[in-house]
């Protein structure tokens, strides 16, 4: 998700349904022979199509735990059925989902606020929600913060616990927890950079920070990665209502951080660009220690790992990682546009690790071969 006014009144349209409003060689679009014989004839089962699951699901996170997928997204401003915040799927497969209500209890005082990007890690017995909350009808000029719920059950009612403030910024979004293999764990997450500075642009940029327990920050911040392509461009000549009505030439976004350690090295993959054009898509930073210097080589151009296909999948990103049945196959989770741009729909597709870096098997729109 991204600040500000403008995006978060289309959050709130898109929640509802309502809708609003260069293809890179990377990213590939993939139909096997198998996939397009199995059109109208295949075996049942054996295939899978996108999106896996067809209703609003924007920001999907998937958490795997004894055997079960559990799938967490997005609501904005609205609650579900039984009355909680962000939707939750549950599956066996990560193919056949089925809703099983809300994960949140509304916290005292936060009616009307938009409530976004669920992640959960169980720790110890126990499950840490982590999210952010702001703005919404209660002040269209107020910044996002992070806050952590817990629950005894990956599906919840989970209940909010503690505020992670980062005072230095009046937006921040996105939280992502990564334990790392000694054990500690971190928080990375999105926040407003206004300045430009060393050849960077203002806007959403990544950072991390490490975790004195699951509930509190340490504050030592370091940055991960800033906005210097222009592809991550979010909206030229932007108006924002949190800084006092400052108006940017250019506003960037990265968001969406995801961390994974592969081979001794960092990668912290992240959503960059406008959410309602092409451009938006999914890259990564990489180093070789968790704190960084980070290195975006090679971005130059555009989103590496997954991106738009032209008149087929626009907007394909703020995704998860998750592990196939059989643990043998790292699939990338992530939402996508419906063709009339009214819903973001729950999508995956195979994650490759090639010599250029890690590369995305989609995003596909036709019939693809079931992981075992």
């Amino acid at each position: 998700m991204s600040v500000h006014s403008s995006r978060r009144e289309f959050l709130q349209l898109s929640t509802l349904g309502l809708g609003a409003l260069a293809f890179l060689p990377y990213c590939t679009s993939r139909t096997s022979p198998d996939a397009e014989k199995a059109v109208g004839g295949g075996k049942a089962g054996a295939t899978y199509t996108n999106p896996v699951y067809a209703g609003q699901f924007p920001d999907p996170f998937v958490l795997r735990h004894e055997g079960t997928y559990y799938a967490f997204a997005t609501t904005g401003q609205s609650q579900k059925k039984d009355g909680r915040i962000f939707s939750i799927l549950t599956s066996k497969n990560l193919y056949d989902w089925e809703e099983v209500g809300g994960a949140l209890t509304p916290p005292a005082g936060s009616e009307g606020a938009d409530f976004w990007a669920p992640e959960v890690v169980f720790v110890n017995g126990k499950f840490y929600m982590y999210y952010s909350r702001g703005g919404g009808a209660i002040n269209a000029n107020v910044g996002h913060r992070l806050h952590v719920a817990t629950s005894d059950k990956p599906a919840g009612p989970y209940q909010e616990v503690a505020l992670m403030d980062v005072p230095e910024s009046k937006f921040t979004i996105d939280a992502h927890p990564f334990q790392d293999t000694d054990g500690s764990w971190y928080l990375f997450y999105a926040r407003d950079f206004t300045e430009s500075n060393d050849g960077y642009y203002p806007g959403t940029g990544l950072v991390v920070d490490r975790l004195i327990d699951m509930t509190k920050l340490a504050n030592e911040s370091r940055t991960v990665m800033r906005a210097r392509h222009p592809w991550t461009l979010f909206e030229a000549n932007r108006r924002m209502p949190i800084y006092d009505n400052r108006v940017f030439a250019q506003w960037h976004t990265l968001e969406g951080p995801f961390m994974r350690k592969h081979e001794g090295k960092y990668y912290c993959f992240y959503s960059g660009a406008n959410f309602l054009t092409d451009r938006y898509g999914v890259d990564f930073v990489v180093a070789d220690s968790i704190l960084g210097p980070y290195s975006d080589a090679g971005a130059e151009k555009g989103a590496r790992v997954l991106h738009s296909v032209p008149g087929k999948v626009r907007g394909p990103g703020h995704h998860s990682h998750a592990m196939s049945p059989d643990g043998k196959t790292e699939v990338l989770v992530y939402h996508a546009w419906d063709e009339a741009m009214k819903e973001r729909q729950l999508c995956i597709d195979p994650l490759l690790w090639t010599p250029e870096g890690p590369r995305c098997q989609g995003p596909t729109y036709t019939p693809q071969p079931r992981l075992t």
